[in-house]
């Protein structure tokens, strides 16, 4: 438990200490520009010209580096092996996964397989300013047909490039992306009025939809089905189930879009989800499997509240419903009472 801890307080300062940093950059290249206006220079300023996130190389390079962490802590069962190389919702649920599996598993992995990824494709945006970031698409030998998407962030030119989002989705479902004649792709702005939901604000349009439903998103198994499946839980004989959905969309978790072709995005974005299963009086919660044990504070009695992350794709069109192509749900930590 310790340990655990320690993983997590490090990743929190390392985030903080990273946000400090570009606070004081951004204050001096103020400073810097005010003294040079005065002057009557002009100066080109890296952090404000729009520039390729990284070279296709390096985008390579990162993907090769993040799935040779990624494998040494699944065969560990050692999530400080890749702490270094996943941030946001990703390394929340990575770390759970691990931790989950240390628990039950403390000698290792015995069923590790390790991941590949080939035929890797990189649409890297041109933007101004941190964080800069880039989507790698390949094929995996796990996931059946789906492509994995992993989405690479980095706050500074000495930071490792850290996958911050993971989806699977269907080739068929995965768009065309808006490039320029030399290929680079085109990032799209957080308040942008140019979709059906500006990027910034998809977290809490979708989380508002889960608890109510509305006519913004398209029908399919991570809206209308998951709604369904909430309210066939919900209405089991003496088993209350409640839940609360949490955009987030702060720091290390804001959503990340790419334009598309046809003038819509494609947005990243992270939700957090809470579920209390409750039993009546005389009756007791259906006992958890073990990775949830494993997560598991305080004694179940009467009570069981699961706290889960969950990273999302989706298409958001210049006009019309937005679709949500994919969703991977990690649980982070569980609360007995």
């Amino acid at each position: 438990m310790t340990r655990d801890l320690g993983l997590r307080r490090l990743r929190r300062l390392r985030r903080h200490l990273r946000h400090l940093r570009h606070r004081r950059i951004d204050t001096c290249v103020l400073v810097v520009a005010l003294s040079v206006t005065a002057s009557g220079c002009v100066v080109v300023h890296g952090e404000r010209e729009v520039l390729p996130a990284t070279t296709r190389a390096e985008a390579a390079k990162a993907l090769e580096e993040f799935t040779a962490a990624y494998n040494e802590a699944d065969k560990a069962y050692d999530s400080s092996l890749d702490a270094d190389h996943t941030t946001g919702a990703l390394a929340d649920i990575d770390e759970a996964r691990l931790k989950a599996g240390r628990a039950n598993s403390p000698e290792g992995n015995a069923s590790h397989t390790p991941l590949e990824l080939t035929d890797a494709k990189f649409t890297i945006p041109k933007k101004a300013g941190w964080p800069r970031w880039f989507l790698a698409d390949a094929a995996g030998n796990k996931g059946g047909e789906s492509r994995w998407l992993l989405v690479f962030t980095r706050n500074g030119l000495d930071e490792t490039w850290e996958a911050a989002y993971l989806t699977l989705v269907l080739p068929e479902d995965i768009p065309e992306f808006k490039t320029d004649e030399d290929g680079w792709a085109e990032a799209v702005p957080a308040n942008t009025s140019e979709v059906t939901v500006p990027p910034g604000e998809l977290s809490e349009e979708y989380t508002s939809f889960l608890k109510d439903g509305g006519d913004v998103f398209s029908d399919g198994p991570h809206t209308s089905g998951w709604r369904t499946q909430r309210e066939k839980k919900s209405s089991r004989p003496g088993l209350a189930t409640q839940y609360i959905d949490e955009p987030v969309t702060d720091g290390d978790y804001a959503p990340l879009a790419l334009r598309t072709k046809d003038g819509g995005a494609l947005v990243f974005f992270t939700t957090r989800h809470f579920e209390k299963q409750t039993a009546a009086a005389g009756a007791s919660v259906p006992t958890p499997n073990k990775d949830v044990l494993a997560l598991t504070t305080g004694e179940i009695r009467q009570s069981l509240t699961m706290e889960f992350v969950s990273n999302e794709v989706a298409l958001d069109p210049a006009d019309g419903e937005v679709e949500v192509l994919g969703r991977i749900q990690g649980l982070t930590s569980a609360q007995g009472e």
